[in-house]
């Protein structure tokens, strides 16, 4: 009998290297994917759809907040950003574990739906080493960057509402803490005993 699928939220300020870090999860891990968010904002240049993200209208959006298509949406720089719902459902209930990445406020609504869920903040090592990430982006004039790292100092006050944390300084070490706590959730008692359900009534039945 499969366990039910586990759900994991993963939080950042933009440029800490949220993106990078779940993709190398892909890589190591098994029974693993990320939801695509559904945005109103245009692609950048290396963006795909369906991969970085579903993008629609701001009328298609409204459309789907109002058809209750979404766990949770929030309005980031002016654009819509949100989580359809019935495609992680699906891949929970077949047993395949969701990561999620949203920012605090989209962390918070899903908590609120999924108590069991567990969240995880990424932080930079220094608030110049996000700076210096963001500028060699080359994505946004240094008056967006500025605003950006306002934005950052906000979000990063709320890392104490999150199960885990982690600093993203040197890369491999920061992936191998995610892998260690994604395999630490998965092998919990509630969740193994789901999994192994026949082999534990095997193994307490008195014969």
């Amino acid at each position: 009998m499969n366990r039910p699928g586990k759900f994991f939220v993963v939080s950042a300020p933009s440029g800490a290297g949220k993106t990078s870090l779940v993709n190398g999860l892909l890589g190591r891990l098994q029974e693993l994917c990320v939801s695509v968010s559904y945005t109103t904002r245009p692609p950048r240049p290396h963006d795909e759809e369906g991969k970085d993200y579903h993008f629609i209208t701001h009328e298609e959006f409204t459309h789907r907040i109002a058809l209750g298509d979404f766990l949770e949406y929030a309005t980031v720089y002016g654009h819509y950003y949100g989580t359809g719902k019935n495609w992680v459902l699906d891949q929970l209930n077949r047993g395949v574990d969701v990561i999620l990445e949203i920012d605090w406020q989209g962390a918070k609504q899903v908590r609120m739906l999924f108590p069991d869920a567990t969240s995880i903040f990424i932080l930079p090592p220094a608030l110049s080493v996000l700076r210096d990430r963001l500028l060699q982006r080359g994505q946004d004039p240094s008056s967006v960057i500025e605003s950006r790292m306002e934005k950052a100092r906000q979000e990063m006050a709320h890392y104490a509402e999150f199960d885990y944390l982690v600093i993203n300084d040197d890369f491999d070490h920061a992936l191998e803490n995610l892998v260690h706590i994604i395999e630490a959730e998965r092998l919990k008692c509630d969740l193994q005993a789901s999994k192994w359900m026949r082999l534990l009534a095997d193994l307490i039945e008195t014969h």
